[in-house]
């Protein structure tokens, strides 16, 4: 039998195996409190619902274009004019299957193999592991909590001089910090990314989930930069699997030839909800007033309960907090905090595999009541010796 390759890079995905152990708790009668998943709780707009069901009772769903329903690429047109001043060919969208699919297109269209992608750490974790199993070679620019988490163009080209890079990944907001990058500081590294000749991928899928400060899309300073963006996070939609990429004109027909073969298109019945979706932002906003609430009390109760470096993120929906006061070994404080309280967070080494272990990340999208109740058992299981 021929030996299957190992892939020594890969890592788990411990907010997804977390959530596993979890489920297997809740199976075994255990009530859990899930702060580990970055997922709203709540469901997508009544309009979406009513949508889908009308779409699903008389349309046939079959496959759309690979570049995805033309209706649902010129509301995102819509999107952009409305949200970020941007004017966009829907002939430059394409839509993908999350995400997730966006990234594996991005990368192997916009790169040949080998090309060295540059990432913050701490950042998504699928990232490395992403770049990595392509073919692809990740580099990764070391972020702080002393400045908030957030990168500068001066890093950038200190990181590039050290080891140069093809492509820059950057989020903002960032998962799992909620660092955002201000405008005129966004156009400085998109202006680096120029003089190097950088590749630059702006991972927008927390765009509409800022808490003041406003959002740039790279599309507003560059028609050169690759967007990647979903309607899982502001639009309550993660199972549905639908996302988008914007491209540049010299990408567009090899990435819609990769998509084509990759994935065929998007699920029909998704499109038809993303296109209803995107005007719905007064039920959305209304969502994320609810986070920005939920924030907002999860992070005075964690700073009261002795977690290092917890704040108001700038958006997004997570606390990455310190835990050198518990424990050395986050993975082990996230299972030890799941059988024991009943609340499931995510380990830090999941976006750092370098520092994570002192860190550890909550997420607020999720039920009020249930986070207040997820606090309590915190305190009370904080209250006690813990050997880790």
């Amino acid at each position: 039998m021929t030996e299957i390759a190992q892939l020594p890079h890969l890592q788990p995905f411990f907010a997804m195996e977390i959530l596993a152990m979890a489920k297997t708790l809740e199976a075994e009668g255990r009530k859990i409190c899930h702060l580990e998943v970055g997922e709203p709780g709540a469901a997508p707009a009544p309009e979406v619902i009513a949508a889908v069901q009308q779409s699903a009772q008389t349309d046939p769903q079959r496959y759309t274009p690979a570049k995805g329903d033309l209706a649902l690429r010129r509301a995102l047109v819509d999107y952009y004019r409305q949200q970020h001043k941007a004017i966009v060919n829907p002939e430059n969208i394409l839509v993908t299957n999350g995400s997730s699919a966006g990234f594996v297109l991005a990368f192997l269209s916009g790169f040949e193999k080998g090309s060295k992608i540059a990432v913050t750490r701490p950042g998504y974790p699928a990232y490395l592991n992403i770049i990595s199993s392509l073919g692809f070679e990740p580099v990764e620019i070391e972020l702080s909590a002393s400045n908030g988490w957030r990168l500068d163009a001066d890093a950038v080209r200190a990181a590039h001089s050290e080891t140069p890079f093809d492509g820059l990944l950057l989020a903002s907001p960032a998962n799992p910090t909620g660092a955002m990058i201000e405008r005129e500081e966004f156009a400085r590294i998109m202006n680096a990314c120029d003089d190097l000749d950088v590749r630059f991928i702006s991972d927008e899928i927390y765009h509409g989930l800022s808490h003041g400060l406003p959002e740039t899309s790279a599309l507003e300073l560059s028609d050169n930069a690759l967007i990647i963006n979903s309607f899982s996070k502001y639009y309550c939609m993660t199972g549905w699997r639908l996302g988008w990429l914007v491209l540049p004109d010299e990408m567009v027909r090899q990435t819609e030839i990769l998509a084509q073969n990759m994935f065929i298109s998007a699920p029909s019945l998704s499109q038809v909800a993303g296109r209803v979706a995107l005007p719905c932002r007064d039920y959305y906003d209304q969502q994320k007033a609810a986070y920005v609430r939920n924030g907002m009390l999860l992070v005075e109760a964690l700073s009261e309960m002795g977690f290092k470096d917890a704040r108001m993120s700038d958006g997004a929906f997570y606390a990455y907090v310190g835990i050198e006061g518990f424990a050395q070994d986050s993975v082990a404080f996230c299972k030890a905090l799941l059988q024991e309280a009943g609340v499931a967070a995510t380990p830090g080494v999941d976006f750092d595999r370098v520092n994570g272990h002192k860190f550890v990340r909550f997420s607020y999208a999720g039920d009020h009541d249930m986070l207040v109740e997820a606090i309590e058992k915190m305190a009370g299981f904080l209250s006690r010796p813990l050997s880790l």
